[in-house]
C-alpha cells in the first residue's frame, strides 16, 4: 500500500486530497502544527477523519519533520502547509515566509537525507506571476510576485527546482490558480461573499463590503485541483505544471452571480471600502493550463457560473437551508 504524507491536512486542499488518496487505496498520514488542538473540521465534513493517521508537525521545526519522516516513511509527500491568505501575508510577512519557505526547506532536506526515493509535491501559487495583463501565464512565465505570500511561494518554487536539479529528487511544484470549495475559511473573499448574500437574503444583513471589485481571477473547484496534484506525482519525469480552469472573471461578476443565486441584485447591496484594498494588489490573473491537459490528462470541469452554483449549494447544505 502506497503511503502518503499530507503536510497541512487540516486545510481545504489537504482534506480533499486525503479523501482522494483514500479512495485510491492509499495509507494516508496528515500533519498540522498542533494535531491535538486542531478541530480538523474539513476532515470531519468529508467524514474521513477516522481514516487518517494524524501527527503534530510544525514544518518550520526540522527536528519535528525528521521525527515524523522516520515514523511515517512516506512514498509521497504533499506539502500544502503554511499561511495561505494573500491579504493576511501583508499583516504577517515573517510568519508567511517561515511557514512556506522554511517549511519547504525542511521537507526537502528530510527527503534528501533519509528517503531520496520519496516523491514530493509542493503547492505553488499564481500569485508568483504577478500582473501579466491579459497574457495567460504558463510554466515558462517569469515570476514577478507582488505580495509577501507571492514572494514566499516564488522562493519555495526555486527551492524545489534546485533540489530536483542538484540532487535528482522527484520534486515538483503545482502552480495553482484560485480554487474554492465549501471548506474555505470565512476570511477568504469568496466565502465572505456567499455568507453575506445568504445573510442579506434572510434579512440579517444589508450590505456587502469589498475592496477592489475589478480584479480578475481564474477560479476553479478545489476537489478537481487535488486530482492534478496526485497526477503530477505519477508521471515518469518530474515537471512543474500550471493548474487552472483557463477561465477568468472579475470579482464584481463573481459577486453578481452569487447574489443572483440568492435572488438578489448586487448593485443594491455592494459597498466598496477603500480600507479593504490591499497594498500592491494583483489586478489581473489569467492562466494557460494546456500542459496539464496534454501531459497529465487533467482539466477543470467546473468554473464560472457552474462553480458559483456549486459553492452556493454547498454553503446552503452546511447551513441547513438546502
Amino acid at each position: 500500500m502506497t503511503r502518503a504524507l499530507i503536510v497541512g491536512v487540516s486545510g481545504q486542499d489537504g482534506a480533499y486530497l486525503a479523501r482522494l488518496l483514500r479512495a485510491r487505496g492509499y495509507d494516508v498520514w496528515g500533519t498540522s502544527r498542533d494535531a491535538a488542538g486542531n478541530a480538523f473540521a474539513g476532515l470531519d465534513t468529508l467524514d474521513i477523519r477516522g481514516e487518517i493517521t494524524l501527527r503534530t508537525m510544525p514544518a518550520t521545526d526540522a527536528t519535528a519533520v525528521a521525527a515524523v519522516f522516520d515514523e511515517a516513511a512516506p512514498d509521497e509527500v504533499y506539502n500544502l502547509g503554511g499561511q495561505s491568505s494573500v491579504g493576511q501575508s501583508f499583516a504577517e510577512p515573517v510568519e508567511t515566509w517561515q511557514g512556506i519557505v522554511t517549511g519547504t526547506q525542511n521537507l526537502l532536506e528530510a527527503i534528501r537525507r533519509t528517503r531520496p526515493s520519496t516523491r514530493f509535491y509542493s503547492a505553488g501559487s499564481s500569485e508568483s506571476f504577478g500582473d501579466r495583463g491579459d497574457a495567460p501565464a504558463t510554466e515558462d512565465t517569469p515570476l514577478q510576485p507582488k505580495s509577501p505570500y507571492g514572494v514566499a511561494k516564488s522562493c519555495a518554487y526555486w527551492q524545489v527546482a534546485t533540489y530536483r536539479e542538484a540532487y535528482g529528487l522527484f520534486a515538483v511544484t503545482g502552480i495553482l490558480f484560485n480554487h474554492e470549495s465549501r471548506l474555505r475559511p470565512p476570511r477568504f473573499v469568496t466565502a465572505k461573499i456567499i455568507r453575506t448574500a445568504h445573510a442579506i437574503a434572510q434579512g440579517r444583513a444589508d450590505r456587502l463590503d469589498l475592496g477592489n471589485v475589478d480584479i480578475v481571477r481564474d477560479w476553479g473547484w478545489a476537489p478537481e485541483y487535488v486530482d492534478a496534484m496526485w497526477r503530477m506525482l505519477q508521471t515518469a519525469e518530474p515537471r512543474d505544471y500550471v493548474v487552472a480552469s483557463g477561465e477568468s472573471m472579475t470579482l464584481r461578476d463573481f459577486a453578481r452571480h452569487v447574489f443572483a443565486e440568492f435572488g438578489l441584485d448586487l448593485d443594491r447591496h455592494l459597498h466598496v471600502d477603500p480600507a479593504l484594498i490591499r497594498p500592491n494588489e494583483l489586478q489581473v490573473s489569467r492562466a494557460d493550463p494546456s500542459r496539464a491537459r496534454a501531459e497529465l490528462g487533467w482539466r477543470a470541469y467546473t468554473s464560472g457560473r457552474d462553480l458559483v452554483k456549486v459553492l452556493c449549494d454547498g454553503y446552503l447544505a452546511d447551513a441547513g437551508d438546502a
